[in-house]
């Protein structure tokens, strides 16, 4: 299945660890994804089944495992270093950011019978650990598995700039799509701080297909494409975005962008 397929799946048809190997497989062509998914089992193997332990008991039995045996960290050194991003480097290096340590820490967590999910908490991927209660445990793979309190929450709510105490969609289960989504977010980001413009096409590429009239990323792969010389891609991008956001703020900035395109696209006929 290639990331296209995926991204056009209804979400609770999405396997979020195939498709964020399918986002790490844009930088290594060659990856076996399931070779990869089976690390995967391979770490969560000694720990047997924990379904039998309550949450608080099974958050510390898989923080041992990946924090402690395993040596996942999260990489505050270099957080930017895109590897951070990609599953097989995270595998490999035992290091990542939020995102992608929790994505290892819920995958783990499934294997050994642990309903766990990620959660797009502002600014800070989380994992939350369904209890009998209705009360999830929070945890924080880059912080080495430590579970987090409500007053921690809410310090990361005011670290984002967010105006609001902690609401309870804040601490919801992340959809799949949501998930790659903000990998690629990511992502975009270093490649654009980089002046990786292939790549940073590619990764724009990938969100559109996830959500294909999102306004922002059709304008950016637009203005990407054009300084990459992709003229047709670039005036298509455009186009469409100042059709479905005619009144945006940037919207007569673009169709003057649009008008320039197609006259240089006339000179070449």
């Amino acid at each position: 299945m290639d990331f296209a397929s995926l991204a056009a799946l209804p979400d609770d048809r999405m396997d979020v660890l195939v498709g964020a190997l399918l986002i790490a497989k844009d930088e290594y062509p060659a990856l076996d994804i399931p070779s990869e998914s089976s690390r995967l089992d391979e770490i969560a193997a000694p720990l047997g089944r924990l379904d039998g332990l309550d949450a608080a008991e099974q958050a510390s039995t898989l923080a041992e495992r990946l924090f402690g045996e395993c040596g996942f960290r999260g990489n505050a050194e270099d957080y930017y270093d895109p590897r951070n991003s990609f599953l097989n480097d995270v595998l490999d290096r035992r290091l990542g950011i939020p995102i992608t340590l929790s994505l290892v820490y819920t995958e783990v967590a499934r294997r050994a019978g642990v309903p766990a999910n990620g959660v797009s908490f502002p600014g800070h991927f989380l994992v939350r650990i369904e209890t009998v209660s209705g009360e999830p445990l929070m945890i924080d793979p880059f912080g080495g598995g430590r579970v987090v309190g409500r007053g921690t929450l809410d310090s990361l709510i005011e670290r984002g700039r967010e105006r609001a105490r902690t609401k309870r969609s804040l601490v919801a289960a992340a959809s799949p799509r949501t998930i790659l989504s903000r990998m690629l977010v990511n992502l975009k980001g270093v490649y654009a701080s980089r002046g990786e413009l292939s790549r940073l096409l590619v990764v724009i590429s990938r969100l559109l297909e996830l959500s294909p009239d999102s306004a922002g990323e059709l304008r950016d792969r637009g203005l990407v494409a054009m300084r990459l010389g992709a003229t047709r891609v670039a005036e298509s991008d455009l186009r469409r975005y100042v059709e479905l956001f005619p009144n945006a703020s940037d919207s007569e900035e673009m169709r003057r962008i649009v008008g320039r395109l197609e006259v240089g696209a006339s000179s070449l006929n």
